[in-house]
């Protein structure tokens, strides 16, 4: 790593030091400015590359170069453009990038913000601080030191906060001979990484910052390169989305008494508003109409867009507090207590089940709990981590987990795809930010969220009851046709895990049809909405902590695809039980095929009605060979293989 230049701060004009928090000051969204963050492992060239970019747009003021240079030559150093940011003291002390350092530049096209992020993995926090306003984002990679654990936390990161327009920086390609087959390389592997976090990079540029290589120019060191240069690919980056872009999102930091009246403070986070605007306030559902936009020591104004800080009078008196969020009525945000999200970890110490957190979400704030983890992912490699036997699933430093969140007090929020600002929080633990997540909502959450039905959970969850039943809950969905052998199978099944000593129940499609589905028909509608109260009954039963054998036709891929998505994919077990139509036919225990034969019986699966038989099921039963005891043995494998709770049946 290159010695650091003492920098006289005082030197350094103001627009080129913007304050560590300047994300919450409000110079991040400037309508004008496209804000791109700048991130990779520490001493892969981050410094270098800004003060390049600088240098070669014409971007410093005059003189300063002179001015560093000269610095540099008086301490008896060489020149290095990443001198020119050296703003902060810390930074000069322990020779790395602690906080994120905001630089405002142009090219002939636009105006931008580059925001310098810290690449140590101890600041994971300050990077995404500083990513979180950025709308593009450029990664950097030593050509030499190639992709690290932390270039990939540091996409892993990027994905989280929502940020898709991404170019690669393979840099100090001097170093590697400018050698099109390490570049290549570099290519291939990190594009590997990248495809598992859905992002498509725009371009893979080969550069040497320090020589200014493909910065704004092509260059001839490359010429089996041709793409475009750095300039080029930033000003084809898109601005963040407008204020027209999503609704009104206008989160409350105080509400001030003045003059007999009370002011509502606040900055717009999303959108935008105008005087006569109606707005409705949650959690709390309270509604009134904007009288005025206040303004101290400035003509008064009528309309507000994103970005703006606002202080509004209303109308309507109304009694609401810090931290509701006001939006209009027709496009409010959610409004629940369970949340359901995926974190990245920071903490020191492990997150756990059912311990107390804080929530910040924009100005709310909230005591919540985990209330369950359902999958925990190693940051570096996307391998999806276990618990050892007998301990509860945790969260470790770095690791990233989808999980349930339960707050204490309702709180306003949005799916993060909805809106990055509100659909992103921070958890605290003794003041301390300890990780950073964003919410995840299905339409089915949605729906019932909208009507204000929301999901209710004890202090018991899947994982408590786990431990004690000695094995977690699951479903094993037998599907097939009728007269392969699926209730055979399931009665002896359920004999077999309940002699060990199991939590188990089996729900048989008839029995099924005799109660809870006893209104259904055959028609497709009513066979899907059959399997998706099938399914439905079998998460709560798996939740529970029962193991939970379904045996049912269930004929289409889709439905059963339905179904593993609705109960989770670690707790489905698929069992194909597959007998020749010609041996069930022979078999035909409740006579069904001959009065389908005989017309009896319209839309029959395997015949008037199509089957489609599993194409990855777990397991596959071929009846027509296997006794029944060979195809429950095949089953207790699977149950092996699928948790190690499943012991000695």
């Amino acid at each position: 790593m290159p010695h650091r230049l003492p920098v006289d701060v005082s030197t350094i004009p103001q627009k080129f030091r913007a304050p560590s928090n300047a994300a919450t000051a409000g110079i991040a969204v400037e309508a004008e400015r496209v804000n791109v963050v700048v991130v990779g492992h520490v001493d892969h060239g981050k410094s270098t590359f800004v003060g390049r970019l600088l240098h070669d747009t014409g971007s410093l003021p005059d003189g300063k170069i002179e001015q560093v240079k000269k610095a540099a030559e008086a301490e008896g150093m060489s020149f290095e453009y990443a001198f020119l940011l050296d703003a902060l003291l810390e930074e000069q002390e322990q020779n790395i990038t602690i906080d994120t350092t905001r630089i405002y530049f142009h090219t002939k096209k636009r105006k931008y913000a580059i925001i310098d992020a810290p690449g140590h993995r101890e600041f994971l926090k300050n990077m995404i601080t500083g990513a979180s306003s950025a709308a593009a984002a450029f990664l950097l990679i030593d050509a030499s030191e190639g992709v690290q654990d932390q270039t990939r936390r540091h996409a892993f990161l990027l994905s989280l906060l929502g940020i898709r327009q991404i170019v690669v920086l393979v840099n100090k390609m001097d170093l590697a001979g400018y050698s099109q087959e390490r570049y290549a390389k570099i290519v291939a592997e990190y594009t590997a990484f990248l495809s598992g976090l859905g992002i498509k990079p725009a371009h893979f540029i080969p550069i040497s910052a320090r020589n200014g290589v493909n910065i704004v120019s092509k260059a001839s060191e490359t010429p089996w390169y041709t793409g475009p240069a750095v300039a080029e690919a930033l000003d084809n980056f898109e601005a963040a989305e407008t204020s027209d872009a999503q609704p009104l999102r206008l989160p409350l930091q105080d509400i001030y008494r003045y003059d007999e009246r009370r002011l509502y403070a606040g900055r717009i986070d999303a959108g935008k508003l105008k005087v006569g605007d109606k707005l409705v306030f949650n959690p709390g559902n309270k509604a009134a109409t904007i009288k005025s936009l206040e303004t101290w020591n400035a003509p008064d104004k009528t309309e507000a867009s994103i970005g703006e800080s606002v202080t509004l009078t209303f109308n309507e008196q109304i009694f609401v507090e810090r931290g509701n969020i006001g939006a209009p009525a027709d496009k409010a945000p959610l409004v629940g207590q369970s949340i359901r999200a995926r974190v990245f970890w920071l903490g020191k110490n492990p997150l756990r089940q059912q311990t107390t957190y804080k929530l910040r979400l924009t100005t709310q704030e909230s005591a919540c709990v985990v209330s369950s983890i359902s999958r925990v992912i190693d940051s570096s490699t996307l391998d999806t981590v276990t618990s050892p036997e007998g301990h509860a699933l945790q969260v470790n430093r770095f690791e990233v987990a989808d999980l349930t969140l339960r707050t204490h007090k309702p709180v306003a929020f949005d799916a993060h795809d909805d809106c990055t600002v509100t659909g992103r929080f921070v958890i605290m633990e003794d003041s301390h930010i300890v990780g950073g997540g964003i919410i995840l909502v299905s339409d089915e959450e949605r729906r019932a969220l909208a009507n204000n039905v929301q999901a209710h959970h004890g202090d018991i969850n899947h994982t408590t009851r786990a431990a004690r039943n000695g094995h977690p809950g699951t479903v094993v969905w037998l599907t097939g046709l009728s007269g392969s052998g699926k209730s055979t199978i399931a009665a002896a099944l359920e004999r077999r895990l309940f002699q060990s000593g199991k939590q188990v129940y089996w729900l048989d499609g008839d029995n099924l049809r005799l109660g809870l589905n006893a209104g259904l028909g055959f028609s497709d509608a009513d066979r899907a909405e059959n399997i998706r109260r099938t399914a439905e009954v079998s998460r709560l039963f798996a939740d529970a902590g029962i193991i939970t054998i379904v045996s049912l036709i269930s004929p289409t891929r889709d439905a059963r695809d339905a179904a593993r998505k609705r109960i989770g994919a670690g707790k489905f077990v698929e069992v194909y039980v597959n007998a020749p139509v010609d041996v069930c036919r022979t078999r035909d225990p409740k006579g069904l095929y001959a009065k389908a034969d005989a017309g009896a019986i319209p839309q029959f699966t395997g015949v008037s009605a199509p089957y489609e038989a599993p194409l990855s099921p777990e397991v596959e039963l071929l009846t027509d060979k296997l006794s029944v005891d060979a195809c429950v043995e095949k089953i207790v494998e699977a149950l092996h293989g699928a948790s190690d709770f499943v012991a000695e049946i």
